[in-house]
């Protein structure tokens, strides 16, 4: 009688990720580098304006088709914002005007297989959350309230419930998906960054951000692309999910 674990039968010991790396090196005085880091609505139409063309005006999965997730980090002192893309398509950056770069993007292709117990590092900004329940006690029904997670050792539990040691599925029973690698939870550097927020009056939005830096060791190489190719996490549309390997 066969035993093994369903997950484990089949599953490949390396896969390979492809993708496009912008970055952009902007001046944070420029007006529109500064709106875009006052407001996370400006932020994703700077991220956004590089891939006008590519799928039709006002599609709401365009940012996923192009595979377009982003990070990014400023240096207040040096007035220094740079802004990190990631996609499926070149970006052309030419609609951002040339006063606001501090020097020309630098486009990089990254083409690189990740094999099983491969141990590399990594850099996430993410949105940690978690659904609280609402509505009558009881009801299975009632769709829960998303509320952000606002301590490094919550963000902590909450990423630890994405890893996947080796042998289990890349989706957990209660519907979490996983990343395809484990890591030592004690050796993770977690910090709460500043909150990001937009007062659009269609769509306001506040975004809790917390950075997770360590090793990453792989266990499923399919699903750890996967989640390289698709972010991790929710506010991926505003520079939350990205997974940075090295």
């Amino acid at each position: 009688m066969n035993t093994a674990h369903p997950a484990s039968t089949h599953r490949a010991s390396t896969a390979r990720f492809v993708a496009t790396h912008s970055v952009l090196s902007l001046n944070a005085r420029h007006p529109l580098v500064a709106k875009s880091l006052v407001d996370a609505q400006e932020m994703h139409r700077t991220v956004m304006s590089g891939f006008r063309g590519w799928v039709e005006d006002g599609d709401p999965e365009a940012r996923s088709q192009m595979g377009v997730l982003s990070t990014w980090s400023v240096d207040l002192k040096a007035a220094a914002l740079v802004l990190v893309v990631q996609s499926r398509i070149p970006g052309d950056w030419a609609r951002i005007p040339r006063p606001a770069f501090t020097a020309p993007p630098d486009i990089i292709t990254v083409d690189r297989t990740f094999k099983a117990g491969e141990v590399v590092g990594f850099r996430a900004v993410v949105n940690p959350t978690h659904s609280r329940p609402s509505g009558k006690p009881g009801s299975d029904k009632t769709r829960g309230t998303r509320t952000a997670h606002t301590t490094p050792e919550h963000v902590k539990r909450w990423f630890s419930r994405r890893l996947q040691a080796d042998g289990e599925p890349a989706t957990a029973e209660d519907g979490v998906v996983r990343i395809g690698a484990t890591a030592d939870l004690d050796t993770l550097g977690i910090r709460m960054l500043p909150t990001v927020s937009s007062a659009h009056r269609r769509k306001p939005v506040r975004i809790v951000r917390a950075e997770i830096r360590g090793s990453l060791t792989v266990t499923d190489p399919d699903t750890l692309v996967g989640a390289l190719s698709n972010g991790l996490g929710h506010a991926r549309a505003y520079s939350c999910g990205l997974i940075l390997t090295r």
